[in-house]
C-alpha cells in the first residue's frame, strides 16, 4: 500500500508512456489510444490509494487501457465504417487483453518519441504532445511551461492527436532522410523534459527524478542507435554533468542550495567522469553544436575543486561561444553571470538591461540573477527588493523558499 497518494502519482507518471507505447504498437492509432490510457490512469488514480497498489502495476494498467481502447474502438465502429472493418480484420488475439502479470519487454519509448515529433506537426505540437505522452506531464504543468492557459494547450494537444491520424502518421523509426530534422526537435524535448525534471516549475518539491531519468534513459538509447550524432552525444554528457550534481541541490530542510555553495563531496564522481569522457571525445571528432557546448561548461563546473577555483574565463569564452552558435535570452543571462564574476557585478547588471526588453522580462530568474548581482556589488536594498520580487513570481516553493532567505539575509 502507498503512504500517500504522491508515490502512487509519480508510479502512474512513470509507467503511463510504457503503457502508451505499447498500445500504439498494437493497434497504432494514437489518439484513441492515448485517451485510453488516460483513462486507464484515472481509474488506477482512483482505485490504487484506496485498494492498494497491484503486484504488477504496469499489466494491471495495460489491460485497462486495451479494454477502454477496444471500447471505445467498438462504441465509435457504429458510426464509422472504415474503423469497424479496419476492428474486424485485426486479428482475435490482438484484442485479448494481456494478462496482469505480463510485463511488458519492449520497450517502445524511443518510437513513441519519434512519432510525436513528426513533421506534419507544427514544432510547439511536437513539444506539448511529447511532453505528455512521453514525459507524463499533466496538461496544465505543460500550459505552464508555454506561458499560455491551460485549455488552450489542451486544444493544442488534442489537434496534434487528430493531425497525426490524418497525417496517417506510422509508430516506427523514421527512415534516414527524415532523421536530422526530427532528431533536432527530439534532442529539445529532452532537454527541456530533463530541465522540467531537475528544476521542476511548480510544486513541493526541487527535483522530478523520475523525469531525469527518463530522459537520460532515452538519451541513452539514442546515442546508442545514433553514435555519430555530436548534439546526442553532447545532449547526454551535459544531462550527466547535471545529474550529477543533483544530490547536494537541496538542504536537509528541502531549500535549494546555490552550486557556490554546494557539498562537492556529494556529487556523483561516476557520472561526472563518464560525462568528461563523452564530451573530451566528442569535441574533438564532431561538428561543435550547442549541447556540447553546454556539456563543456558542465564539465569545467563540476571539474573545479571547490567554487573559487572555477575557470570562469573559460566559462565565459564559452558562453560567447554558445551565444554565437544558437542566440537565445537564457544563454545571455548565464553569460551575465559568467561576466560578473570575470570583471565585476556591474558588467554583468549590464548585461541584464539588455534583456529586460525581451521574452525574460519580468522572469524570476531573470529577477534573482540582477538580485545576486546587485548582493555582490553591495546594493543590499536593492537586492533584497529584486529577490523578493521573484520569489512571489518563481512557481517552485524550495526555489521561493531560497530567495526569501536571500531577501532576508540582504534586509537584515
Amino acid at each position: 500500500m502507498p503512504r500517500s497518494d504522491e508515490p502512487v502519482e509519480e508510479l502512474l507518471r512513470s509507467l503511463a508512456s510504457r503503457v502508451l507505447g505499447s498500445l500504439v504498437r498494437r493497434y497504432g492509432d494514437f489518439a484513441r489510444c492515448e485517451d485510453a490510457v488516460q483513462e486507464a490512469l484515472i481509474a488506477a488514480a482512483d482505485a490504487w490509494p484506496r485498494d492498494g497498489v497491484p503486484d504488477h502495476p504496469l499489466g494491471w494498467l495495460n489491460k485497462v487501457a486495451v479494454n477502454r481502447y477496444i471500447d471505445r474502438v467498438r462504441a465509435d465502429s457504429a458510426r464509422e465504417r472504415r474503423e469497424r472493418a479496419a476492428l474486424d480484420a485485426m486479428p482475435r488475439d490482438a484484442l485479448v487483453a494481456p494478462p496482469p502479470d505480463a510485463e511488458v519487454v519492449r520497450d517502445d519509448l524511443l518510437e513513441l518519441l519519434f512519432l510525436c515529433c513528426h513533421p506534419a506537426l507544427t514544432a510547439s505540437s511536437q513539444l506539448a504532445l511529447t511532453l505528455r505522452a512521453v514525459a507524463g506531464l499533466t496538461t496544465g504543468e505543460i500550459a505552464a511551461s508555454f506561458l499560455v492557459p491551460e485549455k488552450t494547450m489542451g486544444q493544442r494537444i488534442s489537434r496534434a492527436k487528430q493531425r497525426l491520424r490524418e497525417a496517417g502518421a506510422r509508430f516506427e523509426l523514421p527512415p534516414d532522410p527524415e532523421h536530422g530534422p526530427r532528431l533536432q526537435v527530439v534532442l529539445h524535448v529532452l532537454y527541456l523534459m530533463f530541465n522540467e525534471g531537475y528544476s521542476a516549475s511548480t510544486g513541493s518539491d526541487l527535483r522530478r527524478p523520475l523525469l531525469t531519468g527518463q530522459a537520460l534513459h532515452l538519451v541513452r538509447r539514442l546515442y546508442a542507435r545514433l553514435p555519430e550524432s555530436g548534439e546526442t552525444a553532447g545532449l547526454l554528457a551535459l544531462m550527466l554533468l547535471t545529474e550529477a550534481r543533483g544530490a547536494a541541490r537541496t538542504g536537509p530542510d528541502g531549500v535549494l542550495v546555490p552550486l557556490a555553495e554546494q557539498d562537492r563531496s556529494r556529487w556523483d564522481t561516476a557520472a561526472i567522469a563518464e560525462g568528461t569522457d563523452i564530451i573530451t571525445r566528442t569535441l574533438a571528432t564532431r561538428t561543435l553544436g550547442p549541447y556540447q557546448v553546454q556539456a563543456a561548461i558542465a564539465a569545467v563546473h563540476d571539474e573545479a575543486p571547490s567554487a573559487e577555483a572555477t575557470d570562469w574565463r573559460q566559462i565565459l569564452a564559452l558562453y560567447e561561444i554558445l551565444e554565437r552558435l544558437h542566440p537565445n535570452p537564457v544563454a545571455t543571462l548565464n553569460r551575465a553571470v559568467a561576466l560578473a564574476m570575470v570583471r565585476g557585478p556591474r558588467a554583468g547588471l549590464a548585461l541584464l538591461d539588455e534583456l529586460e526588453s525581451g521574452v525574460l522580462a519580468g522572469h524570476h530568474r531573470l529577477l534573482a540573477v540582477r538580485a545576486h548581482l546587485l548582493d555582490q556589488a553591495g546594493e543590499a536594498a536593492a537586492a533584497a527588493l529584486a529577490y523578493r520580487e521573484a520569489a512571489r513570481l518563481a512557481g517552485s516553493r524550495p526555489e521561493q523558499r531560497f530567495l526569501l532567505q536571500r531577501a532576508a539575509r540582504c534586509a537584515s
